[in-house]
C-alpha cells in the first residue's frame, strides 16, 4: 500500500502592495479633495434638494424622479467615499461607471453631444485615481471575500 502525501497547499495570487509616494499622494488627496466636493456640494445637493434645474433635467430624460434621488446618492456616497482611504478606489471605480452613464445620458437621452466630454475627462481622472488607489480595491475585495 502506498501512502497518499497530503496536497499541496494552492497557490494564490498574492496583490503586490502599491502606495502611491509622498508627491503623488499629496497630489492625489488634493484631487480627491476638491472632486468630492465638487460632487457633495454642486452636484448631489440639487439633485437631493430638488433644484429646479436637476428636476427639469431628469423629467427630459424621462425616467422619474426616483432616478434623480438614485443618481444624487450615487454621487454623494462616491464623493464621501473619496474622502476615506479604505473606499478611495472602489469611489472611483464607482465614479467612472456613472461618468460613463452620464456621457451616455448626455448624447442618447438629451441630446446633448457636446456636454459629454466633462464627465468623460472626470471618467480618466477616476480611473487614475482608481488605480493609483488599487490596493484599496484590494483590500475591500478580499474583505468582501471572507
Amino acid at each position: 500500500m502506498t501512502a497518499i502525501a497530503p496536497a499541496a497547499p494552492i497557490a494564490t495570487a498574492t496583490a503586490v502592495a502599491h502606495r502611491p509616494g509622498k508627491k503623488m499622494n499629496i497630489a492625489l488627496w488634493t484631487v480627491q479633495v476638491l472632486l468630492a466636493l465638487f460632487f457633495i456640494i454642486a452636484s448631489a445637493a440639487p439633485k437631493l434638494l430638488g433644484a429646479q434645474a436637476a428636476v427639469e433635467s431628469f423629467d427630459t430624460i424621462g425616467w422619474g424622479q426616483w432616478f434623480r434621488y438614485f443618481t444624487g446618492l450615487v454621487e454623494l456616497a462616491g464623493g464621501i467615499g473619496l474622502l476615506v482611504p479604505r473606499l478611495s478606489g472602489p469611489a472611483a471605480v464607482g465614479l467612472t461607471i456613472t461618468m460613463i452613464c452620464a456621457a451616455l445620458t448626455q448624447v442618447f437621452l438629451l441630446g446633448a453631444a457636446a456636454l459629454a466630454p466633462f464627465p468623460l475627462v472626470l471618467g480618466v481622472v477616476f480611473v487614475w485615481i482608481a488605480w493609483q488607489r488599487r490596493d484599496s480595491i484590494i483590500a475591500v475585495r478580499e474583505l468582501l471575500a471572507r
